[in-house]
C-alpha cells in the first residue's frame, strides 16, 4: 500500500520510504549512511513482515502485543530523527541563492559529524527489536485493493424508512397518539432504554410525523460531558433564531434568554436526544418557554432517573423501549443482507437464526452483524457458523455494553487493514458531533492513510473509503447534498469500541481536562495524536500552561474542541502534522495567536474554526508540507508569501479576503474558497484561469465588481476545465454581466450554485452541463419550455429556482426532472403558488418540496396537481411579509389548512411545514 500509516504497526511504511531516500545521491557524500542505512532497510523489512502477519489476527498474547507495541514507537522516533536530520539540511532540490547554498555546505560539515552517531542509534534500536523478536519467537506466531466504493444505496432506506424496517410502527403510533392531544401546555416525553435499541430512531421517525403541526422544530444531540454553549448556539440555529441575536450571545444566559423570546409565541417541537444527567436537563430546559401554544419536547436517555426527572415524575409520559420481536429482526436482518426479508439460501437459515437469537433485538447488533455478512466475499455456511460463534452468549438475555461492545468488534476485525485507521481516525471527534465527509478525507491524506497505489486520484480514493464505511454500518448517514453523502455521525456505542481501540493501539489519546494533560506518570508510550476536549476555568488554564510534560513533545496531530482561555505552545511541538481547532461559542481570548506555526516544518493540515481574530505568521512559505489551510474566523491576514506553498491543495478562508497576490502561482489548489472578487485586483482574477487544477471554487461578488472584472472572472472560469463545484455569492450590480459570455463552460460540473446573481432566462449553455447534479438558479423570467430544457439534464437531483416574476404557468410534464429529488421554487413578486402546475408523471423521484413566497401576494392556494409527484414526503411553506407591522397570523392559519387539505388528498398523505419569516424575505 505504498507510504500508507497503519493502525497498528505506525509509520513503518513511510519510514522506509524516507529510508530509502537517504541511500539517493543526494546524500552519497555524507560518510556511513549509505551502509547503515541499507541495514536499517533490511531490519525494518523483516519487522514489517512480522507486524503485518500480526496485524491479521484477531488476538494476540501479551509478549506479541509488547513487542508490537515498541516496535510500532520505534518507528515514531526513527521518523522523527530523520525528519530533523533532513530539515536541518533543508531541502536540496529548492532554488536557492548562492549564500544560502554555502550555508548548505556548512551545514553538511556539521552533518557529517553527527549522521554517523545518528545511524549508529537506530541501528542500536533495530537491533534491540530484533533481539526481542527472537527471544518473543514473533515469526512463529495482504492488503485489498482499494477499488472504487459507492454507497450502498439502501443504506439510506434503512436509517431513513427505519419504520418498516425495525419494528416501530407501533410506538411511533403510540407516541404520536400522546402528544397529539388537546392539551395546551407544554408536555415532555421521555424515551428510555438500553444503547442500540433504536430510541433515537424512534424519535426522529415520531419527529418527522410530526413537524408539520408546529410553526417551528429541532433535533438535537446532547452527551456525555456537553458543551452547554456549543449545544444551545446549534439549537439557536436550528430553530431559526435571528443571526445578529445569535452572533452577539456567547453566554449561556444569553442564548437561553435569545431562545426563550424567539419560542415565546410559537408552538414548538424539539428532540433532545441522549441526554445523561439531569444538571443538563436543567439547563437546557430554561430555554422551553411555557406559552400555552401545545408545544411538545422529547427526550430519549438511557438512564431511568433522567427520563423521569425530564418528564417532572409522571410516569405516564415515559416510553420504555423494548427489544425487536422475532418476525421484526428476522426482516431487518435479511433486508440489509440480501435485500429481501425471504431471500436467505436453505442452508444459511438455521445458523441465521442463532446469530439473530444471540443478538437480543437490539437493532445496532443486528444491522452490524448484518453489515458484517453483507459484505462478506463468500457467504458460506463456515464463515457464518465462525461469526456466530465469535458472539457472546449473554446479549440475548441482559444486555451489557461489554457484550455490545464484543459484536461491534467483529465489524472491526473483519475491515480490510486500509480501512482500520481511518475508521480509528473517528474518535478524534466528540460524541454526538456530525462530521463532515471533505474534513475527514483531508484529514486523512494528511495523515498518510489513503493510497493510490492503483494510481487513482487520492481525495477520490478517500470518500471511496467513507462510503465503504458507510455501507459497512460503521458509521451513520447523515447529511445529503448535491446528490452525494456530506456528514457523518458515530453511534456512542461504536465511538466507545473506537476509543478502546485506540487506547490499545495508542492512536489518539482523548483529555476532557487540563489535569489529565499536564499528568506524567502511568504512561506507557508517548502520545502521537491528542483530541482535547477543553472547558477549564481560568484558574485551571493558569495551571496548565505551565512546562509541557514529556510524553506531550511527540505530538503529530491535536484536535481541539471545547472552551479555554489557554492555547498550548504551539511551538514546543516541532512534528505536529495536523491542528484542528473547532470551537463553538466564546471563552477564548480576543486574539489566537498562531504565529508560530511557521516552525512546524511537517505541518501538513490546518483548520481553524472560532469565533476569534487568528494571527497568522509574516512568512509561511518554509512550510513546504502544507495542504490544506482553512480559516473560519473573525479576521485574519494571509501572508503574502502563501503563493508559493508547493502542496497547498485547499485555501478555505471564511471572512472574504481578496485573492492572494500572485494567485496565478498556486497551481496545486484543488478548492479555493469564500474570496471576494470586488477586493481583488485584475490581475488576480485573470491569475484563477492558470489553477487548473481547480476542483471547487467559491467566490463572492459586491457592489465593487466593474464591467471589466466580471469579463475577467468569466473568462477564467472557462479555462477551469477540470472543475466539479463552482459557487457565486452575492449580488451581482450588472444583472447581464455574469456567465452570460460563458460559451465553453467547465462540462464537468456537478454543483452549481449562483446565489445572488440573475439572469434575464435560463442561459442556452447549461444544455452542455450533463453532469450536473444541484442547481442553483435565479431569472427574471421563465417559461415552460426553458424548465423543461433544464428538465432534460438526466443526473439533476436538486434545483432551487428563483422567478422575480411570472408571464404564465409552468407546467411539469411527463417525464421532465427523472430523478430529482428536492424542488425549491420562490419569487419576489409574485405568488409561486398559483404558477405551478404538475401533472401525471411529473417529478417521479421527487421527495421534497420547498415554496418560498410573500403572505402578501398569496393567494389562498396550493400548487395544482401536487397529488401527482408520487414519491413526495414533505413539503415546506415559507412565508413571509413585506408589512413594516409584522407578520399576518391569518396568513399562517389560512396557510396550514390549505396544505393540511392538499396533503391530505395526498396518496403519500406527505407532512407540511409552515413556516413564517419575521422580515421580507429577498432583503
Amino acid at each position: 500500500m505504498g507510504e500508507i500509516v497503519s493502525a497498528s504497526i505506525g509509520v513503518m511504511n513511510p519510514l522506509l520510504l524516507k529510508l530509502g531516500t537517504l541511500m539517493g545521491d543526494e546524500y552519497k557524500k555524507l560518510k556511513g549512511v549509505k551502509k547503515q542505512t541499507s541495514f536499517l532497510i533490511r531490519e525494518l523489512s523483516a519487522m514489517k513482515a512480522a507486524l503485518e502477519k500480526l496485524e491479521l489476527m484477531d488476538k494476540l498474547d501479551s509478549q506479541a502485543k509488547d513487542w508490537r507495541g515498541h516496535v510500532r514507537e520505534m518507528s515514531f522516533d526513527m521518523e522523527d530523527c530523520i525528519d530533523d536530520f533532513t530539515c536541518d539540511l533543508g531541502d536540496a532540490n529548492a532554488k536557492q541563492s548562492f549564500i544560502k547554498k554555502n550555508i548548505r555546505r556548512f551545514k553538511y560539515l556539521g552533518a557529517r559529524h553527527q549522521i554517523a552517531q545518528h545511524m549508529e542509534d537506530l541501528k542500536a534500536l533495530a537491533l534491540e527489536a530484533n533481539e526481542r523478536r527472537m527471544r518473543y519467537r514473533i515469526d512463529d506466531r495482504t492488503n485489498p485493493s482499494s477499488g472504487i466504493v459507492l454507497v450502498d444505496p439502501r443504506i439510506s432506506a434503512i436509517y431513513k424508512e427505519a419504520a418498516g424496517l425495525v419494528g416501530i410502527d407501533g410506538p411511533k403510533k403510540e407516541l404520536v397518539n400522546w402528544l397529539t392531544n388537546n392539551e395546551k401546555k407544554l408536555k415532555v416525553v421521555s424515551i428510555v432504554g438500553f444503547g442500540g435499541l433504536g430510541k433515537t430512531t424512534l424519535a426522529k421517525q415520531v419527529y418527522d410525523k410530526m413537524r408539520g403541526k408546529f410553526t417551528c422544530q429541532a433535533f438535537v444531540s446532547v452527551s456525555q460531558r456537553p458543551d452547554m454553549i456549543s449545544l444551545l448556539s446549534g439549537l439557536q440555529l436550528k430553530l431559526g433564531v435571528g443571526k445578529e441575536e445569535s452572533s452577539r450571545a456567547c453566554e449561556t444566559q444569553d442564548i437561553i434568554d435569545n431562545i426563550r423570546k424567539h419560542l415565546t409565541r410559537r408552538r414548538y417541537l424539539i428532540i433532545v436526544d441522549d441526554l445523561w444527567d439531569q444538571s443538563a436537563w436543567n439547563i437546557i430546559s430554561c430555554a422551553f418557554t411555557e406559552n400555552g401554544n401545545g408545544s411538545r419536547v422529547i427526550v430519549t436517555t438511557r438512564v431511568d432517573d433522567v427520563a423521569a426527572w425530564a418528564c417532572s415524575n409522571d410516569r405516564e409520559c415515559i416510553y420504555r423501549m423494548k427489544p425487536l420481536k422475532e418476525e421484526d429482526s428476522r426482516v431487518l436482518f435479511f433486508n440489509r443482507i440480501f435485500a429481501s426479508g425471504d431471500g436467505c439460501p436453505p442452508n444459511l437459515r438455521e445458523v441465521s437464526a442463532q446469530i439473530l437469537r444471540k443478538c437480543g433485538g437490539l437493532p445496532l447488533a443486528i444491522i452490524t452483524i448484518a453489515s458484517l455478512l453483507a459484505n462478506c466475499q463468500v457467504r458460506s455456511r463456515d464463515e457464518w457458523e465462525s461469526i456466530r460463534n465469535s458472539l457472546g452468549a449473554q446479549l440475548s438475555v441482559k444486555p451489557t455494553l461489554e457484550e455490545m461492545r464484543s459484536i461491534l468488534n467483529l465489524s472491526y476485525i473483519h475491515l480490510p487493514l486500509h480501512l482500520r485507521p481511518c475508521f480509528m481516525y473517528l474518535g478524534m471527534y466528540p460524541e454526538d458531533r456530525e462530521i463532515q465527509r471533505d474534513d475527514l478525507v483531508r484529514l486523512w491524506i494528511a495523515e498518510n492513510f489513503v493510497s493510490n497505489l492503483h494510481g487513482q486520484d487520492m481525495e477520490f480514493a478517500a470518500k471511496s473509503y467513507f462510503n465503504e464505511l458507510i455501507n459497512r454500518s460503521l458509521i451513520l448517514p447523515e447529511r445529503n447534498e448535491h446528490g452525494e453523502l456530506m456528514s457523518c455521525r458515530v453511534h456512542d456505542m461504536m465511538l466507545d469500541l473506537i476509543l478502546s481501540k485506540c487506547a490499545e493501539d495508542n492512536f489518539i489519546t482523548v483529555e476532557c481536562s487540563h489535569k489529565e494533560m499536564a499528568r506524567e506518570h502511568g504512561w506507557k508510550y508517548k502520545v502521537r495524536r491528542i483530541s482535547l476536549n477543553l472547558s477549564g476555568g481560568v484558574a485551571e488554564d493558569g495551571a496548565a500552561s505551565g512546562t509541557i510534560g514529556s510524553r506531550l513533545k511527540k505530538i503529530r496531530s491535536i484536535a481541539w474542541f471545547g472552551e479555554s482561555k489557554y492555547i498550548l505552545p504551539l511551538l514546543h511541538f516541532k512534528y505536529l502534522r495536523v491542528i484542528l481547532f473547532e470551537i463553538r461559542g466564546g471563552g477564548w481570548q480576543e486574539e489566537i495567536d498562531l504565529r508560530a506555526i511557521n516552525q512546524l516544518f511537517q505541518l501538513e493540515y490546518l483548520k481553524v474554526s472560532v469565533n476569534q481574530v487568528v494571527r497568522l505568521p509574516n512568512e509561511m512559505q518554509g512550510l513546504v508540507h502544507l495542504e490544506t489551510l482553512e480559516l473560519g474566523c473573525t479576521w485574519t491576514e494571509l501572508p503574502l508569501d502563501i503563493v508559493h506553498l508547493p502542496r497547498l491543495s485547499h485555501l478555505i478562508v471564511l471572512n472574504g479576503r481578496e485573492l492572494p497576490h500572485g494567485t496565478r502561482n498556486m497551481k496545486s489548489l484543488r478548492t479555493l474558497d469564500r474570496f471576494d472578487v470586488g477586493r481583488s485586483s485584475m490581475d488576480n482574477i485573470r491569475g484563477l484561469a492558470a489553477l487548473t487544477n481547480l476542483r471547487s471554487l467559491w467566490l463572492r461578488l459586491s457592489s465593487r465588481e466593474t464591467r471589466d472584472k466580471l469579463a475577467a472572472l468569466v473568462s477564467s472560469i472557462g479555462m477551469l476545465h477540470n472543475l466539479r463545484y463552482l459557487h457565486i455569492d452575492g449580488h451581482c450590480k450588472y444583472e447581464n454581466g455574469l456567465l452570460d459570455w460563458l460559451s465553453d463552460p467547465p462540462h464537468y460540473i456537478m454543483v452549481l450554485e449562483l446565489t445572488g446573481v440573475t439572469f434575464p432566462r435560463v442561459p442556452n449553455w447549461f444544455g452542455s452541463l450533463q453532469c450536473l447534479r444541484h442547481l442553483e438558479l435565479c431569472v427574471r423570467e421563465t417559461s415552460t419550455e426553458e424548465v423543461h430544457f433544464l428538465g432534460e439534464l438526466p443526473p439533476l437531483v436538486y434545483l432551487s429556482l428563483e422567478v422575480m416574476s411570472f408571464d404564465t404557468a409552468v407546467i411539469f410534464s411527463t417525464g421532465i426532472f427523472p430523478v430529482l429529488e428536492d424542488f425549491k421554487c420562490m419569487s419576489r413578486d409574485d405568488d409561486v403558488t398559483a404558477y405551478l402546475v404538475f401533472e401525471v408523471g411529473a417529478m417521479p423521484k421527487l421527495r421534497r418540496l420547498e415554496l418560498e413566497f410573500d403572505g402578501d401576494r398569496w393567494g389562498g392556494a396550493t400548487p395544482v396537481g401536487l397529488e401527482h409527484l408520487l414519491s413526495l414526503k414533505h413539503i415546506d411553506a415559507y412565508i413571509s411579509s413585506s408589512d413594516s407591522e409584522g407578520f399576518p397570523i391569518q396568513v399562517s392559519r389560512d396557510a396550514e389548512s390549505a396544505f393540511g387539505k392538499a396533503t391530505r388528498e395526498h396518496p403519500n398523505r406527505p407532512s407540511f411545514t409552515i413556516d413564517e419569516h419575521d422580515c421580507a424575505l429577498f432583503d
